[in-house]
């Protein structure tokens, strides 16, 4: 081989990178979602749904946040009533991104961030009321949740739009005294 067919390989191995960096340089972004761009590692900006083209080798798409309401399972917990009983408790938050570029930069794994939250804050909550009223107060509950989500993700970028307890399960004998109380008040 020839230095000649050497470079005019190397060329030409050079101008289909450089073809295929302008290709990946255009973006769909579909509906409901949002591309956060950055220029040389700094936020430049966030694409909207469309088509948009970016500056090759200068801009890179490095967070996609869908904007749609999503459903997030808070898993079972152990919970303290007011009265020393333990239950376990669950529940689902919808919640949805309202500022792509909060919950891109603003925190990391905003999903997790949240059932953590929610976790804790039931489990406070559950610890002020008597065993008998919590199955009563799903509400109130899910009301107070709902509150102290909402005020830490205003900082991360969401929208929390309910908090639903879908199980408080106490213990197997609470349960046996549950059953056993309300069968002597029906007698």
């Amino acid at each position: 081989m020839d230095i000649n067919s050497i470079s005019q390989t190397i060329l030409s191995l050079l101008g289909l990178y450089v073809l295929l960096q302008f290709a990946r340089s255009i973006r769909l972004v579909p509906n409901m979602q949002a591309f956060m761009v950055e220029r040389l590692g700094r936020y430049h900006t966030t694409l909207g749904p469309g088509f948009h083209v970016l500056f090759p080798f200068v801009d890179k798409v490095v967070f996609k946040q869908d904007l749609k309401e999503k459903a997030t399972t808070v898993d079972p917990q152990e919970c303290f009533t007011r009265d020393n009983v333990k239950v376990l408790v669950d529940g689902v938050i919808y919640l949805s991104v309202v500022d792509p570029v909060k919950a891109s930069y603003g925190i990391t794994q905003f999903e997790y961030a949240a059932v953590q939250l929610a976790q804790t804050t039931t489990r406070s909550v559950i610890g002020q009321i008597d065993l008998d009223k919590t199955f009563e107060e799903r509400e109130t509950i899910s009301a107070k949740v709902v509150a102290v989500l909402s005020d830490a993700a205003a900082n991360w970028g969401l929208r929390v739009h309910r908090y639903e307890v879908k199980n408080i399960t106490p213990p197997k004998s609470v349960q046996d005294s549950m059953e056993k109380q309300m069968t002597a008040e029906r007698d």
